[in-house]
């Protein structure tokens, strides 16, 4: 099963610009695979502006988000796994989600579901 984590992404960014929010994520750096400019993140962690109008050519596929942003004047190519994206929020009011990071999206084959039936 694929992990829900990159659909809450895209549903989130695109409830958040419908709504004239403008959706930010909070990355963990020391994730493998984050493609960030150097120096700009704190604690090993950095808050980035995903808005349709802050990015140009934003693809955000069940892997990954990528698109290319000015830092300082500069265009660069910016890459986030998802499974680096700690939070998505809005800028404006703060509304959003965040996500485990240890979370792997499914059950092991052993490990079953710990459910209560309920009357």
């Amino acid at each position: 099963m694929n992990n829900v984590v990159p659909y809450l992404i895209r549903a989130y960014c695109d409830w958040m610009e419908d709504g004239n929010l403008t959706p930010h994520i909070l990355v963990n750096c020391e994730t493998q695979g984050v493609v960030v400019p150097e120096g700009l993140s704190k604690e090993g962690k950095i808050v980035l502006n995903i808005s349709s109008t802050a990015t140009v050519g934003r693809l955000m596929t069940n892997d990954s988000i990528s698109f290319k942003a000015r830092f300082g004047g500069q265009s660069q190519e910016i890459i986030v796994p998802c499974n680096a994206v700690l939070t998505i929020y809005a800028q404006e009011n703060g509304e959003g989600m965040f996500f485990d990071s240890k979370a792997e999206g499914a059950l092991a084959e052993d490990e079953k579901p710990n459910l209560t039936l309920l009357d």
